[in-house]
């Protein structure tokens, strides 16, 4: 059976999931109180927050100035990386920002961070230039998408089957780890 994406927006309760995806997906991650500073501006941003089930599985933050859609992080936890989330996240932006007057988006990546180009790249976004030491250790690359498309252009309304697998992957590698700690508890219990 696959699982629905569901989308609502980021805020205190999800934002300890977001964060431990943060810290997972960055070299330099955001700090928590950055997050939080980004939730108070309100009307100027926009962060989003995909879920499987109950499960918090990827996050989007964007600014909006005037028509400009600025993305400024985007990430989904490993198991469910190359599963059509990260897109699903970029439709549901643009179809919450659109009746806004947003017209285009921007964003920056590493050069090195080539899946992230990738996938921005089919997405229709081309890179327009180099701001040089944006990273600690690295430029960025500013990519933009000049016309927003179609929301549903973009859409995955459906948890694809690989990561319906990885998903699965992960509960059973859990499951399995909580027994293993349960019998050796029980070991322990048993042995003094």
């Amino acid at each position: 059976m696959e699982q629905a994406i569901s989308v609502e927006l980021m805020n205190k309760q999800n934002l300890p999931a977001v964060y431990e995806i943060e810290k997972k997906s960055f070299k330099h991650p955001w700090s928590y109180s950055s997050f939080l500073a980004e939730l108070e501006l309100g009307h100027m941003s926009c962060y989003l927050v995909a879920y499987l089930g109950k499960e918090v599985a990827g996050y989007i933050g964007a600014w909006i100035v005037l028509e400009e859609v600025h993305i400024t992080t985007l990430a989904v936890d490993e198991p469910y990386r190359r599963s059509g989330i990260a897109r699903y996240l970029v439709a549901e932006l643009i179809r919450r920002v659109k009746p806004l007057g947003a017209s285009y988006m921007t964003l920056e990546v590493r050069p090195s961070n080539r899946s992230a180009r990738r996938f921005y790249e089919s997405l229709g976004f081309e890179i327009l230039g180099r701001r040089r030491h944006y990273y600690p250790d690295e430029d960025a690359l500013i990519m933009t998408l000049e016309k927003l498309p179609n929301p549903e252009k973009l859409t995955c309304p459906q948890l694809t089957e690989k990561a319906k697998q990885k998903k699965e992957h992960s509960f059973k590698e859990i499951m399995n780890r909580a027994m293993r700690e349960r019998r050796n508890n029980k070991d322990e219990t048993n042995g003094s």
